[in-house]
């Protein structure tokens, strides 16, 4: 006997193509595959919203899901949610951030038998779980909480919250990056020929520890001098990036690529590694993930969910601390030999394939809502 249709509602108060904007997509999309009912509220009006449309997910109209709103909208957000919870039977409320966790307690219209919908929350970073008093009685009224890194599920820990209703879920890689070709457009584009070529991703922010990429680059030089370091994004830091690059004589050698969407897979193909120095407003470092998928061996430092993503020697490097000399030996170790590089690049292919798969992921927040609605 087939189990029965989950109804979910997904709370997303993010209107940015970034941080968990793509892993929530993929979780509701992977829901819907299954044949369950799922919903997504979103803050409308920018690139969040148009791709969820894009992938043709059913979104949920009339609602601003803004955090700094006026309190007539809050109060509107509240009637149209509640009012859906209540027409399509929604079993489970879903919030991805802090503004939804407290709306999600708000919408959920008592049933004829009695019962409401329960809540869970993902913590998709350290900072979003709160130890203050506040917060006590948001976690007590939730049922499931999924955290995206360990590092994330022992903050749980701390902050009081029963290890029985904490669920860590692995990140998720798309599969277009297991086709990711040659790359040899983009290196034709960029002019790197036959050049060693490093490759980060991340959003040009204060936190991102560009500098110290860039620092551990400059030392890298020393050893493979046609070396060339592509940096993809975009972000308030890029002009500050783009002055410590020239301050540091690497102007011939960084390139930056601009914001790369569709085209990221023949990016990274194009990489000899993939590096990134610090996680992002979602902890499970996709970026990495997906070169992992893209076959590429990975240099990181132990942040985020790093450390339970990277297999230190056998898919990359992990760093234990903040030198530019680390960075730069991690690097020459798997730049300055080509066939292990290869083998570790295949192994993270592997490793992306079988553990970090976007059905894992489903199948494992399926069977956690199933276990709370019986509840």
């Amino acid at each position: 006997m087939s189990e029965p249709v989950l109804r979910v509602l997904h709370l997303a108060a993010n209107r940015w193509w970034t941080g968990s904007a793509d892993p929530i997509i993929q979780l509701v999309s992977g829901l819907r595959a299954r044949g369950h009912h799922a919903r997504l509220a979103v803050t409308p009006g920018d690139r969040f919203e148009a791709k969820a449309r894009e992938v043709g997910l059913p979104l949920v109209d009339d609602v601003r899901l803004r955090p700094r709103v006026a309190p007539i909208d809050l109060v509107r957000d509240v009637a149209r949610l509640r009012a859906l919870v209540a027409a399509e039977a929604i079993e489970v409320v879903h919030a991805h951030h802090s503004h939804d966790h407290w709306l999600a307690l708000l919408v959920r219209p008592r049933r004829a038998d009695g019962g409401r919908a329960v809540v869970a929350r993902t913590f998709h970073n350290v900072r979003s779980v709160h130890r203050s008093l506040a917060a006590r009685p948001l976690y007590r009224r939730t049922a499931a909480f999924f955290a995206v890194s360990r590092q994330i599920e022992a903050r749980c820990r701390e902050a009081g919250i029963p290890a029985e209703r904490v669920w860590w879920i692995p990140g998720a890689a798309d599969p277009r990056f297991r086709a990711a070709g040659d790359g040899q457009a983009i290196r034709a584009e960029f002019g790197l020929g036959h050049a060693p070529v490093v490759v980060s991703v991340a959003r040009f922010a204060a936190n991102r520890r560009h500098d110290l990429l860039l620092a551990g680059f400059g030392r890298l030089l020393d050893k493979l001098p046609d070396a060339r370091l592509l940096l993809v994004g975009k972000g308030e830091r890029r002009g500050r990036l783009e002055q410590l690059v020239a301050e540091l004589g690497l102007d011939k050698r960084v390139i930056f690529t601009g914001y790369r969407d569709r085209d990221l897979p023949q990016v990274l193909a194009a990489a000899d590694c993939f590096a990134l120095m610090a996680a992002g407003s979602d902890e499970s470092c996709r970026a990495a993930l997906e070169a992992m998928a893209a076959a590429r061996p990975v240099v990181a430092r132990r942040v985020g969910a790093l450390p339970e993503t990277v297999l230190d020697g056998k898919t990359g490097r992990l760093i234990d601390d903040e030198r530019p000399e680390s960075v730069a030996a991690a690097l020459i170790e798997i730049l300055g030999d080509p066939v292990r590089a290869r083998a570790m690049g295949e192994a993270g292919r592997r490793r992306a394939a079988s553990e970090f798969s976007p059905e894992r992921s489903v199948t494992i927040v399926e069977d956690v809502y199933r276990g709370i609605v019986r509840a």
